[in-house]
């Protein structure tokens, strides 16, 4: 059955910070310096680098019982290729957004390499922004309000 997810972001009056909240939680998200920010929280396109590893490391913490996989931690680096040039506009033909993500995942485990490596496959099998990020998803707006 299908679960609507919902969050609302709110320009703050300072400089570019945005609040965003979701269920009961707040994230504040703003822009470095040296791209007109106020550098007091990470950016959009940072926070969707660090969602990918949060959603990689809570299938990890999820399946690793029912997959019969022990470990001791886990952690996930993530670096994704963005030229600014795109979206200020500055070179209309330049992509806007990400044009690769790159990711290494680090296990603390004393599991055999291929078992490991065939955990790893289902983690990016299994996580929802994984799948997000590499088969799209439609993008609506759904209104418009003028207050």
């Amino acid at each position: 059955m299908k679960q609507v997810f919902k969050a609302t972001a709110t320009k703050s009056k300072e400089g570019l910070q945005v609040e965003t909240s979701s269920r009961n939680f707040k994230i504040i998200y703003d822009e470095p310096k040296q791209m007109g920010g106020t550098d007091k929280g990470i950016n959009p396109v940072e926070a969707l680098l660090t969602s990918l590893g949060a959603c990689q490391a809570i299938v990890v913490a999820a399946f690793a019982e029912h997959h019969n996989f022990k470990y001791d931690g886990f952690s996930v680096e993530i670096e994704g290729d963005l030229d600014p040039e795109g979206f200020t506009g500055r070179n209309p033909n330049v992509r806007k957004g990400f044009t690769e993500i790159r990711y290494t995942m680090h296990f603390k485990t004393n599991e055999p390499k291929e078992k490991v490596e065939k955990f790893a496959d289902f983690v990016e099998k299994t996580c929802p922004v994984t799948d997000t990020l590499e088969n799209g998803v439609a993008i609506k707006r759904s209104g418009i309000v003028i207050e």
